[in-house]
Protein backbone atom coordinates (compact mmCIF):
# COMPACT_ATOMS: atom_id res chain seq x y z
CA UNK A 1 0.00 0.00 0.00
CA UNK A 2 1.22 3.73 -0.79
CA UNK A 3 1.97 5.77 1.97
CA UNK A 4 1.43 8.99 0.83
CA UNK A 5 -1.80 8.00 -0.95
CA UNK A 6 -3.92 10.93 0.67
CA UNK A 7 -2.78 11.12 3.87
CA UNK A 8 0.86 12.40 2.73
CA UNK A 9 0.31 13.95 -0.40
CA UNK A 10 0.91 17.48 0.95
CA UNK A 11 1.52 16.46 4.87
CA UNK A 12 4.86 18.19 4.91
CA UNK A 13 4.72 21.45 3.04
CA UNK A 14 7.97 23.38 1.99
CA UNK A 15 6.09 25.27 0.08
CA UNK A 16 3.21 25.91 2.14
CA UNK A 17 0.88 27.71 -0.46
CA UNK A 18 1.49 25.37 -3.66
CA UNK A 19 -1.22 23.15 -3.92
CA UNK A 20 -1.96 19.46 -4.39
CA UNK A 21 -4.70 19.46 -6.47
CA UNK A 22 -5.57 16.18 -8.30
CA UNK A 23 -1.68 15.91 -8.45
CA UNK A 24 -1.01 12.00 -7.89
CA UNK A 25 0.20 11.76 -4.20
CA UNK A 26 4.07 10.77 -3.92
CA UNK A 27 7.16 10.61 -1.55
CA UNK A 28 8.46 14.29 -2.49
CA UNK A 29 6.09 15.81 -0.66
CA UNK A 30 8.33 14.26 2.56
CA UNK A 31 10.79 16.05 3.87
CA UNK A 32 13.17 13.82 4.95
CA UNK A 33 17.72 13.74 6.02
CA UNK A 34 20.30 11.41 5.26
CA UNK A 35 21.82 9.96 2.77
CA UNK A 36 21.66 6.92 0.77
CA UNK A 37 24.79 4.24 -0.26
CA UNK A 38 25.50 3.22 -3.92
CA UNK A 39 25.45 -0.06 -5.85
CA UNK A 40 26.66 1.45 -9.22
CA UNK A 41 28.58 4.42 -10.74
CA UNK A 42 25.63 6.29 -10.85
CA UNK A 43 24.55 7.74 -7.40
CA UNK A 44 21.38 6.80 -6.23
CA UNK A 45 18.22 9.36 -5.38
CA UNK A 46 18.33 10.40 -1.52
CA UNK A 47 15.94 8.25 -0.05
CA UNK A 48 13.44 10.51 2.01
CA UNK A 49 11.34 9.63 5.41
CA UNK A 50 8.34 8.89 2.84
CA UNK A 51 10.54 6.40 0.60
CA UNK A 52 11.90 5.05 4.03
CA UNK A 53 8.31 4.17 5.24
CA UNK A 54 6.97 3.18 1.94
CA UNK A 55 10.28 0.65 1.47
CA UNK A 56 9.00 -0.74 4.96
CA UNK A 57 5.76 -1.42 3.88
CA UNK A 58 4.31 1.14 5.82
CA UNK A 59 0.30 2.23 5.39
CA UNK A 60 -1.06 5.46 6.58
CA UNK A 61 -4.18 7.66 7.53
CA UNK A 62 -4.20 11.36 7.87
CA UNK A 63 -5.88 12.75 11.15
CA UNK A 64 -6.54 15.98 12.17
CA UNK A 65 -3.98 16.99 14.89
CA UNK A 66 -6.98 17.23 17.75
CA UNK A 67 -8.12 13.12 16.51
CA UNK A 68 -5.57 11.32 18.43
CA UNK A 69 -7.28 9.72 21.70
CA UNK A 70 -3.59 8.83 22.73
CA UNK A 71 -1.66 11.75 21.45
CA UNK A 72 -1.36 15.68 22.35
CA UNK A 73 -0.58 17.31 19.36
CA UNK A 74 -1.03 21.13 19.35
CA UNK A 75 0.73 24.88 18.47
CA UNK A 76 -0.18 28.16 19.71
CA UNK A 77 -1.64 30.97 18.06
CA UNK A 78 0.07 34.18 18.12
CA UNK A 79 -1.59 37.26 18.21
CA UNK A 80 -2.84 38.29 14.56
CA UNK A 81 -2.50 34.84 13.42
CA UNK A 82 -5.91 32.95 12.51
CA UNK A 83 -7.52 29.83 11.53
CA UNK A 84 -7.09 29.29 7.35
CA UNK A 85 -8.39 27.39 4.46
CA UNK A 86 -6.89 26.18 2.04
CA UNK A 87 -8.91 23.67 -0.39
CA UNK A 88 -5.29 22.15 -1.87
CA UNK A 89 -4.23 20.88 1.26
CA UNK A 90 -6.01 17.77 3.17
CA UNK A 91 -8.85 18.51 5.22
CA UNK A 92 -7.25 17.14 8.60
CA UNK A 93 -4.35 19.38 8.06
CA UNK A 94 -4.35 23.01 10.57
CA UNK A 95 -3.50 25.80 9.13
CA UNK A 96 -2.67 29.20 10.85
CA UNK A 97 -1.81 32.45 8.92
CA UNK A 98 -1.46 36.37 9.07
CA UNK A 99 -1.92 38.33 6.05
CA UNK A 100 -3.35 37.27 2.22
CA UNK A 101 -0.79 34.64 1.46
CA UNK A 102 2.00 34.83 4.32
CA UNK A 103 3.33 33.86 7.21
CA UNK A 104 1.61 30.69 7.44
CA UNK A 105 2.07 27.42 9.99
CA UNK A 106 0.88 23.95 9.10
CA UNK A 107 0.48 21.55 11.35
CA UNK A 108 -0.21 17.68 9.74
CA UNK A 109 -0.80 14.32 11.58
CA UNK A 110 -0.10 10.98 9.87
CA UNK A 111 -1.73 7.70 11.42
CA UNK A 112 1.33 4.89 10.56
CA UNK A 113 1.27 1.53 10.85
CA UNK A 114 3.70 -0.86 10.05
CA UNK A 115 7.40 -1.94 11.42
CA UNK A 116 9.87 0.21 10.86
CA UNK A 117 12.29 1.66 13.13
CA UNK A 118 11.37 5.28 14.16
CA UNK A 119 14.81 6.85 14.81
CA UNK A 120 16.23 5.17 11.03
CA UNK A 121 13.08 7.06 9.30
CA UNK A 122 13.79 10.38 11.08
CA UNK A 123 17.63 9.99 9.92
CA UNK A 124 16.04 10.59 6.64
CA UNK A 125 15.07 14.68 7.94
CA UNK A 126 16.77 16.68 5.32
CA UNK A 127 16.58 15.58 1.58
CA UNK A 128 13.14 16.86 0.33
CA UNK A 129 14.32 20.50 1.80
CA UNK A 130 17.57 19.99 -0.25
CA UNK A 131 15.88 19.36 -3.61
CA UNK A 132 13.88 22.56 -3.32
CA UNK A 133 14.75 25.35 -6.05
CA UNK A 134 18.26 26.58 -5.12
CA UNK A 135 17.61 24.95 -1.27
CA UNK A 136 20.19 27.10 1.55
CA UNK A 137 20.65 25.48 4.56
CA UNK A 138 20.68 27.29 7.69
CA UNK A 139 20.25 24.91 10.53
CA UNK A 140 19.23 21.35 11.33
CA UNK A 141 19.46 18.67 13.90
CA UNK A 142 18.39 15.23 14.85
CA UNK A 143 18.12 15.46 18.38
CA UNK A 144 14.80 14.01 20.07
CA UNK A 145 12.33 16.53 20.66
CA UNK A 146 10.46 16.18 23.65
CA UNK A 147 11.14 12.07 24.18
CA UNK A 148 10.58 11.40 20.09
CA UNK A 149 12.76 10.90 17.29
CA UNK A 150 12.60 14.28 15.52
CA UNK A 151 14.53 16.16 12.46
CA UNK A 152 14.35 20.23 12.43
CA UNK A 153 15.48 22.13 9.12
CA UNK A 154 15.53 25.64 8.51
CA UNK A 155 16.51 27.19 5.36
CA UNK A 156 15.10 29.22 1.97
CA UNK A 157 14.37 28.74 -1.22
CA UNK A 158 12.50 29.57 -4.31
CA UNK A 159 9.16 29.17 -4.87
CA UNK A 160 6.83 31.18 -8.05
CA UNK A 161 9.48 33.76 -8.27
CA UNK A 162 9.81 34.73 -4.37
CA UNK A 163 12.91 33.56 -1.74
CA UNK A 164 10.81 31.98 1.16
CA UNK A 165 12.20 31.03 4.59
CA UNK A 166 10.94 27.95 6.19
CA UNK A 167 11.38 26.63 9.61
CA UNK A 168 10.60 22.60 10.00
CA UNK A 169 9.91 19.82 12.80
CA UNK A 170 9.45 16.28 12.23
CA UNK A 171 8.32 14.31 14.76
CA UNK A 172 7.84 10.33 14.64
CA UNK A 173 6.01 10.34 18.13
CA UNK A 174 3.99 7.39 20.04
CA UNK A 175 1.17 7.49 21.50
CA UNK A 176 0.12 5.98 25.33
CA UNK A 177 -0.09 2.33 25.97
CA UNK A 178 -0.97 -0.51 25.15
CA UNK A 179 -2.00 0.41 21.55
CA UNK A 180 1.43 2.58 21.24
CA UNK A 181 0.12 3.65 18.53
CA UNK A 182 2.70 5.70 16.08
CA UNK A 183 2.54 8.98 14.03
CA UNK A 184 4.31 10.66 11.51
CA UNK A 185 3.49 14.57 13.34
CA UNK A 186 5.00 17.60 10.98
CA UNK A 187 5.28 21.17 11.28
CA UNK A 188 6.08 23.52 8.70
CA UNK A 189 5.66 27.53 9.51
CA UNK A 190 6.85 29.70 6.21
CA UNK A 191 7.35 33.18 5.44
CA UNK A 192 9.04 35.67 2.46
CA UNK A 193 12.61 35.30 3.33
CA UNK A 194 13.23 39.35 2.88
CA UNK A 195 10.01 39.29 6.04
CA UNK A 196 11.47 36.73 8.23
CA UNK A 197 12.92 39.27 11.20
CA UNK A 198 9.39 41.00 11.20
CA UNK A 199 8.10 37.34 12.15
CA UNK A 200 10.69 36.24 13.95
CA UNK A 201 9.36 36.69 17.35
CA UNK A 202 5.55 34.54 16.27
CA UNK A 203 7.87 32.10 14.18
CA UNK A 204 9.71 31.63 17.90
CA UNK A 205 6.81 31.54 19.82
CA UNK A 206 5.12 28.90 17.36
CA UNK A 207 8.26 26.39 17.12
CA UNK A 208 8.41 26.71 20.96
CA UNK A 209 5.03 26.05 22.01
CA UNK A 210 4.79 23.16 19.42
CA UNK A 211 3.62 20.47 21.63
CA UNK A 212 3.76 16.49 21.04
CA UNK A 213 3.14 14.52 24.55
CA UNK A 214 1.01 10.93 25.05
CA UNK A 215 -1.74 11.23 27.18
Amino acid sequence: MRLAAAALACATVVSTTSGCGAKTPDYHSIWGNGSTTTTSSEPEAPVTVGRYLEDQGVAAEAVAPNAPTDLTVSIPTPPGWTKKENPMLPATTLVLGKGEKFPRAILSVVKLNGNFDSKEAIRHGVVDAQLSPNFRLLDASNEDYQGFPSSMVQGTYDMDGQRLHSWFRMVIATGSGPAEQRYLVQLAVTAPADEAPKHATDVEAIMKGFTVAAK
